[in-house]
């Protein structure tokens, strides 16, 4: 079986979707091993500008032409050529594995919906993305399967577009086994980078529905009402925004490798992540993996990933999330709390990731 892979999230900084392109092109040959399947796994990547990965992972080929994404997505918006075979060559598989899903001659085709912001919450969204609008219907009209990382954004899916039950199908992500033994940062390295050894930490992007400003004025509102409040660390790209810097209390983390990341978590007194509107909000599960308190918005999403291990509060409300911050700060973290977190972040793996995404291909 040849199996082909949307890769263009791999290029540039990785994003929460490139992490599951990541893991999941990693994790797809052992997958196939494991049910006796022949398969050969391969990459596409859509740009006009370079366009080669580095560091696949062994056996894995990078397939295709050097073509402009913005393009091949003009063209499937409108018509159905060229088919992914013309770019790729002959395949049995594609796999859109972000939101887009190109007309094929025979290959089955399977797409990742992650959520639906460009559809609900269109406001929120770069032009790039409004262009799903068009494009996911078109795939869900040729017959796609569809993959999304939680059973609330597949109820939601089928609901949006009228689909039957089975087209739509949940593929929970997952959390690397290095967040479970991450070591909290030390203190020389946090002094090295200006932050303090006491905070709580977002990890996330500047994107509209993470409610960052939500967040900036419940710390605030917390900062004046409890003394000794642990101050703020925002990482990810939230974390190289230079104009946060002068708020009192919030630190930017600038850029951080994948290690110094997962040792901020682990060191940090709980992760809060305030969005409006999740796919699945990976951030969470890792700060569970490695142990940590998390705050979430009160969003069926993140308590399907969080289960009973967090704190809730509704993301318009910034009194609210200063109480649950509150709340996380003075809860249970002794070694039964952090096994308990730890224990539900590993039921969701990579490998599992893997094994019910190779069920769509071969269904």
């Amino acid at each position: 079986m040849l199996i082909t892979l949307d890769a263009t999230p791999l290029l540039g900084p990785r994003t929460g979707i490139g992490r599951y392109v990541e893991n999941l092109v990693r994790e797809l040959p052992a997958a196939a091993a494991r049910r006796g399947l022949a398969a050969d796994v391969r990459v596409t990547t859509w740009t006009a500008r370079g366009g080669r990965l580095s560091g696949l992972p062994s056996g894995v080929e990078q397939v295709g032409p050097r073509v402009p994404a913005r393009m091949l997505r003009e063209c499937w918006r409108r018509t159905q050529f060229p088919p992914i075979e013309l770019l790729v060559g002959a395949t049995d598989v594609f796999h859109g594995t972000n939101f887009v899903s190109p007309p094929t001659r025979g290959a089955r085709e399977v797409v990742t919906i992650h959520d639906l912001t460009y559809a609900l919450h269109a406001e929120t969204v770069s032009a790039a993305s409004l262009l799903y609008r068009e494009l996911v219907p078109r795939a869900l009209g040729r017959g796609a399967q569809v993959l999304t990382p939680t059973e609330v954004v597949a109820a939601a899916v089928r609901d949006h577009y009228s689909l039957p039950y089975a087209q739509v199908v949940a593929v929970p992500l997952g959390v690397e086994d290095a967040w479970f033994d991450a070591p909290p940062a030390e203190s020389g390295w946090l002094r090295a980078h200006g932050l303090p050894d006491d905070y709580v930490v977002f990890v996330g992007s500047l994107d509209p529905r993470k409610n960052l400003p939500r967040l900036l004025e419940a710390h605030a509102v917390l900062r004046a009402s409890v003394p000794g409040t642990p101050d703020l660390v925002l990482a990810g790209p939230a974390g190289r925004e230079e104009s946060l810097t002068r708020r009192p209390g919030v630190h930017l983390t600038g850029w951080l490798d994948d290690s110094e990341l997962r040792s901020l978590v682990a060191g940090s007194r709980t992760l809060v992540l305030p969005s409006t509107d999740e796919g699945f909000g990976l951030p969470v599960l890792e700060a569970l993996a490695a142990g940590r308190p998390v705050v979430i918005s009160d969003l069926p999403v993140l308590h399907e990933v969080a289960g009973p291990h967090a704190v809730a509060a509704p993301p318009d409300d910034a009194e609210a999330l200063a109480d649950a911050l509150s709340t996380a700060l003075v809860g249970p973290d002794d070694a039964a709390a952090r096994t308990a977190r730890q224990a539900w972040a590993s039921e969701l793996t990579w490998a599992r990731c893997a094994d019910r995404t190779l069920d769509a291909y071969t269904a």
